[in-house]
């Protein structure tokens, strides 16, 4: 019923979106590289791209491409998003499509991510129901719907940079188990007006009940913003 909700308050949203006169407010493309080891893939690194558009500081558009190497396999990652903020800077909503794919085992994954997030200066939170239907060796597709949330706490936010923590099972690339989740430490340091620097540094967990948790891997994530 929650996922239901999700999806009619986005598209009402949306529709108002072609009833107004569209003008851009806002524009970003950024580039990132990942290392990653963990137990199940033992190591992994990719390139990713994205890029974004804002509309009448409303409506945000946004995609990504990320390619990677999975210990001997090639991996491809695509997300889609469309964000509608009623209330500018303070509640969101958005609507995801996510792909990934590891060709050597021909798994495919296609996920539906609704959410509503409450984004503060400080602090915010975000939550949703990930419709994930996943193909494993051929085998009969696997439907799942996955309980997604995350939040975050900025320790520092200001016009030079941003840092902070956050707790999540997903991103815009990948939505894990409710178990899976990771605590990422973030910055980004705004350079000037446009160019900013990024470095995550990813603490991976699984877990099954409440919190309780075993470390499961480490990710770096570094890379550049450019918005105009």
């Amino acid at each position: 019923m929650k996922r239901e909700f999700y999806l009619i308050i986005f598209f009402l949203l949306l529709q108002n979106l072609f009833a107004q006169n569209l003008e851009i407010t806002g524009k970003e493309v950024g580039c990132d590289f990942r290392g990653e080891y963990s137990r199940s893939l033992i190591y992994s690194i990719g390139f990713a791209g994205t890029g974004a558009i804002e509309l009448n500081d409303m409506y945000t558009f946004k995609a990504g491409l990320s390619l990677g190497g999975t210990g001997d396999s090639f991996d491809i990652k695509v997300f889609t998003q469309g964000q509608i903020g009623p209330l500018v800077n303070i509640l969101n909503f958005s609507l995801s499509y996510i792909y990934n794919g590891l060709s050597a085992y021909e798994y495919h994954t296609h996920t539906l991510l609704p959410v509503v997030s409450v984004c503060g200066h400080w602090v915010g939170i975000s939550t949703g129901s990930g419709l994930r239907f996943t193909r494993f060796f051929g085998e009969t597709t696997l439907f799942e719907s996955i309980l997604s949330f995350s939040g975050y706490v900025n320790f520092i936010n200001n016009d030079k940079m941003v840092v902070g923590m956050k707790i999540a099972n997903f991103s815009d690339f990948h939505v894990g188990n409710t178990g899976s989740y990771s605590y990422t430490f973030y910055s980004l340091i705004h350079l000037n007006d446009q160019w900013s620097i990024i470095n995550d540094l990813e603490f991976l967990q699984t877990g099954s009940i409440g919190l309780a948790a075993n470390f499961y891997g480490i990710v770096y994530r570094g890379g550049v913003r450019f918005t105009w």
